[in-house]
């Protein structure tokens, strides 16, 4: 099985790669971590559609998509 990994970034400007849970057009849901440690996040599309922006333990991921990209 090939999980579908994304690059995001982080407020500070460090990229991650998380893979995707569900990935739909309204909203892409992540896993950071793996086993106990992962977390999920859902990052929704920001006001202007250029990026989908979520927040996990505190701190900030953006996925530099627009919708139609994704």
């Amino acid at each position: 099985m090939h999980d579908e990994k994304i690059k995001v970034k982080t407020e500070n400007g460090q990229v991650l790669d998380v893979v995707v849970y569900d990935k739909r057009p309204e909203r892409i849901q992540v896993v950071l971590g793996e086993g106990v440690h992962s977390v999920k996040c859902e990052l929704t599309p920001t006001r202007n559609g250029l990026a989908y922006a979520g927040s996990i333990m505190g701190r900030e991921l953006v996925y530099e998509r627009s919708r139609v990209q994704v």
